[in-house]
C-alpha cells in the first residue's frame, strides 16, 4: 500500500494505492514547507489525513509539493517518519519532479505545470536536467493563470477588448477598476485573484480579441520557457487546470511556435500512481 501526495499551498490531494489500483482519494489543506513549520505540517497529517486512513498499513509515502526545495527535504521526511513509523520508504520532492514523473514516467521528455503559476523542465527519465526559472507572475510565469488574468485586465481597460466584455465582467463580479487595482496592489495573494478570472475568460473565448490574449500568453510560454531546452523533437507534456481547460488554445500556440503537445492532464495523480506502481 503506497500513499502519494500532490500538494500546493492551498490543498493537498492524497491517493492511497495498492499496486496500480487507486483505493482512496483524500483532500487536506495544503502543505508547503517554505511557508509552514514542521509542527504545523505534523498537525495537518495527524488531524486531517490519518483519520481517513483508518487501519490501512502504509508501506511507502511519496510527497510532491510546491515549496519542497532540497533544503526542506530532511525536515519533511522526518515529520512523515514520526507520523508513519515503520514505513519502509519516504520520499519528498518538488511538484515539478512529480509532474515529470507523472507525465513522462521513466522516459525523456519536457514536462510543464500550467495552473495558477507556471513551471517547466527537461527530464531525462530520472532527474530534471534543465529548468527555465519561472520567476513568478510579476517577472515571468508566462502561460499561467495569474499572468492570463493580468493580461486580461490590461486588455480590458486599455481598449484591446470590446466594451461589452468589460461591462459584462464588471457587472458579473460587482467590481470597478479601482476594486481590481486595490485587490492586486494592496491585498495578499494577488496571483490567485488574477488566476480566478480564468473561468470568465474561458466562457468568452468566442471573442476573437480575448482568444488572442490567451494564445499570446501561451506563445510567450513556449518562446521564453520551452525554447531554451533546444529539443523541439520532444513533445511538450503539461499538467494543470489552465492547460486542461485551454487545451485548444495551448495546442494552437504550440503549433505556432513549432512545438508539439504530448499528454495534457488536469492532475498528476493518475500518472504518479502508475509511475510508483511500476517501480
Amino acid at each position: 500500500m503506497i500513499l502519494i501526495a500532490d500538494s500546493g499551498s492551498t490543498k493537498t490531494d492524497w491517493a492511497l494505492a495498492c499496486g496500480a489500483t487507486m483505493v482512496k482519494r483524500i483532500a487536506t489543506q495544503g502543505i508547503n514547507p517554505f511557508h509552514q513549520d514542521m509542527e504545523t505540517v505534523k498537525s495537518i497529517l495527524e488531524d486531517e489525513l490519518l483519520p481517513h486512513l483508518c487501519e490501512c498499513e502504509v508501506d511507502a509515502v511519496y510527497f510532491y509539493g510546491s515549496g519542497c526545495r532540497e533544503e526542506f527535504v530532511p525536515a519533511v521526511t522526518g515529520v512523515f517518519a514520526e507520523v508513519f513509523p515503520g514505513v519502509r520508504q519516504i520520499e519528498a520532492r518538488g511538484d515539478l519532479l512529480g509532474a515529470a514523473r507523472a507525465l513522462c514516467g521513466a522516459g525523456e521528455g519536457i514536462a510543464c505545470i500550467l495552473g495558477t503559476g507556471a513551471n517547466s523542465c527537461l527530464y531525462d527519465g530520472k532527474t530534471i536536467v534543465m529548468n527555465t526559472p519561472p520567476l513568478g507572475y510579476i517577472l515571468g510565469d508566462e502561460g499561467s493563470g495569474a499572468v492570463l488574468g493580468r493580461l486580461f485586465v490590461n486588455a480590458m481597460f486599455k481598449g484591446v477588448l470590446p466594451d461589452s466584455v468589460r461591462r459584462e465582467y464588471l457587472s458579473s463580479t460587482g467590481q470597478t477598476m479601482a476594486d481590481i487595482i486595490r485587490r492586486v496592489y494592496r491585498e495578499p495573494l494577488a496571483n490567485r485573484y488574477l488566476a480566478s478570472m480564468a473561468p470568465f475568460i474561458h466562457e468568452h473565448l468566442d471573442c476573437t480579441e480575448l482568444r488572442a490574449v490567451v494564445t499570446d500568453n501561451f506563445r510567450a510560454f513556449f518562446r521564453r520557457n520551452i525554447s531554451p531546452y533546444n529539443h523541439r523533437e520532444l513533445p511538450v507534456n503539461v499538467v494543470g487546470s489552465i492547460a486542461h481547460y485551454f487545451k485548444a488554445e495551448l495546442d494552437e500556440a504550440a503549433r505556432a511556435e513549432d512545438f508539439t503537445l504530448g499528454l495534457i492532464e488536469r492532475s498528476p495523480m493518475a500518472g504518479l500512481v502508475k509511475y510508483h506502481s511500476a517501480g
